[in-house]
This record gives C-alpha cells, sequence and structure tokens, in this order.
C-alpha cells in the first residue's frame, strides 16, 4: 500500500520539477521574462502548499485513501489543461490544479507510515518513500528533455498526464487503510470547525516557528535548483543543449534519491538530530555559495550532484517533526510542516525569478546572485532555527 501512495508522490516530484527542461521552450513560445518564469514555477507550489491546511485535517477525518483519491484527478487535468494551454495565463492556471491536486501526495505517505508503523522505523520508512518518489525526478531529467526536443513541451505534459492517471488507478485498486476498531469510550469525531482550530492551535506552539523557518527554506533550495534554475543556468553559462542540461538533471535526481535512503539509515535519533540538520543546511548554503562562482562546467555538475545527496537530510526534518507533537496531531502537524515547505518553494521561485530579472543586464551572469541569494536564505534559516524555541522533547 505505501508503494502505491508513494506513485502518487512520484508524478508531484515529476510535476514540481518540470521548469527546468521547460524554462528555455516556454520563454521561445510565450515569451517570458525570468520572473514570469518564476511565477510559472511557483504557482504550482503556492498551490500545493496553500492546501496543506486543508488536506491535513481531510487526512485526519476521513482518512487517507479517501483524500488521495478524491483529490488528485485535479493534477491530471491540469496536466491535460497544460497540454492544451493557449496562453500564458491558462498555463499557470493549469499549474495552479497540478497543485492542488499533489497537495496530499507526499503528506498521504508520511502519515500512513506513523500511523501503521512503529516510531523507530519512521525515519527509515520516510527516506525510503521519499527515494522513490524522487524517481519522479528522473522522469523530468533526460527523458523530458528528450520528448521535448523531439516533440514539444506539450507532449511532455500529455505523458505526464497519462502517467498520472495510472498512479491514480493503482492507488485506487492498492490502498485500503486498515479498519480502526470503535470503542465506547473513543472521542467523539471531530467537526471541521473544531479540526481547523487545533491545526491552527499548532502554530500557537512556540517551537513550531523554528520548524517552519527552517522547513520553508532547506526544500525549496533544491527544487530552485533541480526544479527551475538548473537547465538555464547550464544553457546560459556554458552553451549545453537541453539535452545535456538534462542528463545533469537526470545525474542530480539520481543522486537525489540515494540522499533519503542515506540519512534515514543514519539517523541520529531526537538527542543529535538538531544539531545535525543545523550543520547540514549550513553545508548545503556553502554549496550554493560556491555555485554562485562562475566556475568550470564538471565542478559546477560536482557541486549540484554534492546538493543532490545533501538533500536527503530533509527527511530528519520530518522526523523531527513526528517528535515534537503528539500522535493525535500527526497528520496536522505534517501539513504545518509541508505547508512551510510548499510555500517556501513558491516564494523561492518568484523571489529567485526577482533576482534574475533584476540582475539581467546588470551584471553577466544573472545566476550568480540566485545562487547567493538562495546561500543566504539558507544560512537565515538555520539560524532561525537554532535560535528560536526548541520542542520539549529535543530538550530546549
Amino acid at each position: 500500500m505505501l508503494v502505491a501512495l508513494t506513485s502518487g508522490f512520484t508524478l508531484s516530484t515529476a510535476f514540481r520539477t518540470v521548469a527546468a527542461m521547460l524554462a528555455a521552450p516556454l520563454q521561445q513560445d510565450f515569451a517570458l521574462s525570468p520572473q514570469a518564469l518564476g511565477i510559472f514555477a511557483g504557482t504550482f507550489h503556492f498551490a500545493f502548499g496553500a492546501m496543506q491546511m486543508f488536506m491535513g485535517i481531510s487526512i485526519d477525518l476521513y482518512g487517507v485513501r479517501r483524500t488521495i483519491l478524491a483529490v488528485f484527478p485535479l493534477a491530471i487535468g491540469g496536466a491535460l489543461l497544460s497540454a492544451l494551454a493557449p496562453g500564458f495565463g491558462w498555463l499557470v492556471l493549469a499549474q495552479a490544479l497540478i497543485g492542488v491536486g499533489c497537495a496530499p501526495a507526499f503528506l498521504v505517505c508520511t502519515v500512513f507510515i506513523a500511523r501503521h508503523f512503529a516510531p523507530a522505523r519512521f525515519a527509515a520508512l520516510s527516506g525510503a518513500a521519499m527515494a522513490l518518489g524522487t524517481v519522479g525526478m528522473l522522469l523530468t531529467g533526460t527523458p523530458l528533455a528528450w520528448v521535448v526536443q523531439a516533440w514539444s513541451w506539450r507532449a511532455g505534459f500529455g505523458v505526464l498526464a497519462a502517467l498520472a492517471l495510472l498512479a491514480w488507478m493503482w492507488m485506487w485498486r492498492g490502498v485500503h487503510e486498515p479498519a480502526v476498531a470503535a470503542t465506547a469510550d473513543a472521542p467523539p469525531r471531530e467537526s471541521l470547525a473544531e479540526a481547523a482550530r487545533r491545526f491552527a492551535a499548532l502554530l500557537a506552539l512556540p517551537h513550531t516557528w523554528g520548524i517552519v523557518a527552517l522547513g520553508a527554506v532547506t526544500y525549496a533550495a533544491l527544487i530552485a535548483l533541480r526544479g527551475l534554475w538548473l537547465g538555464p543556468m547550464l544553457i546560459a553559462r556554458h552553451s549545453w543543449s537541453l539535452v545535456d542540461s538534462g542528463n545533469v538533471a537526470l545525474a542530480l535526481s539520481l543522486v537525489a534519491l540515494a540522499g533519503p535512503l542515506l540519512f534515514g539509515r543514519i539517523d541520529p535519533g531526537p538527542a543529535q538530530r538538531r544539531r545535525w540538520l543545523l550543520a547540514c543546511t549550513l553545508a548545503m548554503a556553502a554549496l550554493f555559495a560556491a555555485l554562485a562562482l562562475r566556475l568550470p562546467p564538471a565542478l559546477e555538475v560536482a557541486l549540484m550532484l554534492a546538493i543532490g545527496l545533501l538533500s536527503g537530510f530533509i527527511v530528519l526534518q520530518y522526523a523531527d517533526v513526528r517528535a515534537a507533537y503528539p500522535a493525535q496531531l500527526t497528520g496536522r502537524a505534517m501539513a504545518v510542516f509541508t505547508m512551510a515547505m510548499f510555500l517556501g518553494v513558491a516564494a523561492l521561485q518568484w523571489f529567485t525569478g526577482v533576482v534574475a530579472s533584476l540582475a539581467q543586464g546588470r551584471v553577466d551572469d544573472p545566476f550568480g546572485p540566485v545562487m547567493a541569494a538562495i546561500a543566504a536564505l539558507l544560512v537565515l534559516a538555520g539560524l532561525a532555527f537554532a535560535r528560536l524555541p526548541q520542542p520539549p522533547a529535543a530538550g530546549g
């Protein structure tokens, strides 16, 4: 069942990383500025993040299966609309539909693991699910670049729509949550209003804000590179072809697939986990700072691959969230964190698009300021995570 659920997350990962391969043809077809490109890439993530509160409530009230089966068809429709979009406005609307449709994709995986497996296995299983989901990045590397180069970017969206339909059918056939026996002393079922109030109450807990601050930047940094700027940067800096850039995206995706498995296995546990999170965040900032320099292509590719591997530490953030809240709030706590992650991705896509637009014409390499801005935000997020109140379980 977990593998079937992960198929939806795989397609979600594919949809959120298409911009790196589609940026050049979209700019050509619709005459997009870097800022408009950032809006295109960020719309999926904004819609995805904005829906997390509702997805968390739905999962807690109605279950994993009902939530994902009801919502995921929007992603299929959004992909079809993208393939047929007559203009940029329709393309942005389609990205919003895909974002809403994919909103519960990883959340259902983490909640399913938290509910049906022992806490000690959470990090390892979440890492495995995240690694399987990263297969979606493989689809939007060389394979998508080949489809776009051979046919068009519209054909790429058509292929993704067909794969999303297959994933929905697999989840429909394969996911059946274990029944929970009713007991006489079981609490009454929450109303939607009560569930929303309890969701909002998580934001009143002091330790939530450090989790949110870090969550809003770490994954966003990876997706800004892999999902948006990798292709345009290699093409502009080194005159590479779209397929050459797709090969690098494919390699980064393979390395990123291994990262969650690695960090899930070496999770140091609650006593040391937060120190690891801070150290990994600062290390990722250093790698982005190096990418801000215009280096030989082989060295830049090596830095990108290092970022992909290191990004696996994000699975430890999920374990940190799991340990920071009581079991009955798992769905909503994961939703708060996921909402922070994807609103952060949307904000960073937009922000780096603005940075690139402002840098264009003022410096020879507009991607340098983009990478430097990401590095600075990672440092600020790490400092906020370390300085803001800690969860009681973390020892303050």
